[in-house]
């Protein structure tokens, strides 16, 4: 019975996670790129960064209790997920034709290596060590250097397009400072209920593992469905809200952007956080 409501609070903690990234923080996040007139590129990376903060979460607090080997499952099964969800996104959108454009080729194969990668150290049993961080963090700024320079060979022609469109767009108001004061104060305050949720999921993970002898890699990879289920909702609503505007193309390169960013912060960042968590408390 006991094991029975522990399971409970740890479904319930994660939905409530998972609810706030969707109708707070996603959604906020939106309005706010879309006031500031940020092009597709650069709405994906942001979109990239606020789905991983349910990651950042589970993750840090997995460490934190001690759980170092779930935060790697966590991160193996997010990224996994994630790029199947983007590849069913692309597919029920029709918009398979955009994936033939070499940029978002390029930024798929960086996709698989963030898949890769942490299946090889699951694979090996490689054990987690802080000298990864530094590896992790150069592998980070390559990653990124490679999708930025993909973006700036191949998609110019988008460019030009996009700068029309930011032009012609009167909904959007540069400068409207109410608008965006009030989606930055939305966003921190869903910061704060996340952390605090966060904690509590922290308690319960920890009662999971040691009371109820769960093993790690089943609490990682349950973690992981649970906190890719944000980025779901980002890819399909890139690719709906560009359909709008009769551009499929920069709906796509949104959606690609955000997988990647995601995976590349959940692998190198959130992960090397998560290590440095461990260290410190654990030595």
């Amino acid at each position: 019975m006991k094991l029975f409501l522990e399971i409970l609070q740890f479904l319930f903690y994660s939905g409530l996670i998972v609810l706030i990234s969707k109708y707070i923080l996603v959604k906020t996040l939106r309005n706010l790129v879309e006031n500031l007139k940020l092009k597709p590129k650069t709405v994906g990376d942001i979109a990239g960064v606020a789905t991983s903060i349910p990651e950042l979460l589970t993750i840090s607090i997995s460490s934190f209790s001690g759980f170092i080997d779930a935060s790697i499952y966590n991160v193996l099964s997010s990224n996994i997920i994630n790029f199947i969800q983007y590849l069913g996104a692309i597919i029920l959108n029709k918009n398979k034709k955009a994936l033939k454009n070499k940029a978002i080729k390029v930024d798929i194969i960086l996709v698989i290596l963030t898949i890769l990668l942490p299946f090889i150290l699951v694979l090996f049993n490689s054990e987690v060590k802080i000298t990864m961080v530094p590896i992790f963090i150069l592998l980070y700024i390559g990653f990124k250097k490679v999708n930025d320079n993909a973006h700036k060979l191949y998609l110019k022609e988008e460019d030009k397009e996009i700068e029309e469109i930011i032009k012609k767009e009167d909904k959007w108001e540069r400068g409207n400072k109410r608008k965006v004061l009030k989606n930055v104060l939305i966003l921190i305050i869903a910061g704060i209920l996340l952390f605090f949720i966060g904690n509590m999921l922290g308690d319960n993970l920890e009662n999971l593992c040691i009371r109820f002898n769960i093993p790690e890699f089943v609490i990682g990879i349950v973690l992981g469905f649970v906190t890719s289920i944000p980025e779901l909702i980002t890819f399909f609503e890139s690719q709906k809200h560009h359909k709008k505007q009769e551009n499929e193309m920069l709906g796509v390169i949104e959606a690609t952007n955000n997988l990647l960013m995601s995976n590349i912060l959940n692998l190198f960042i959130i992960q090397s956080i998560g290590i440095i968590i461990f260290y410190i408390i654990y030595g």
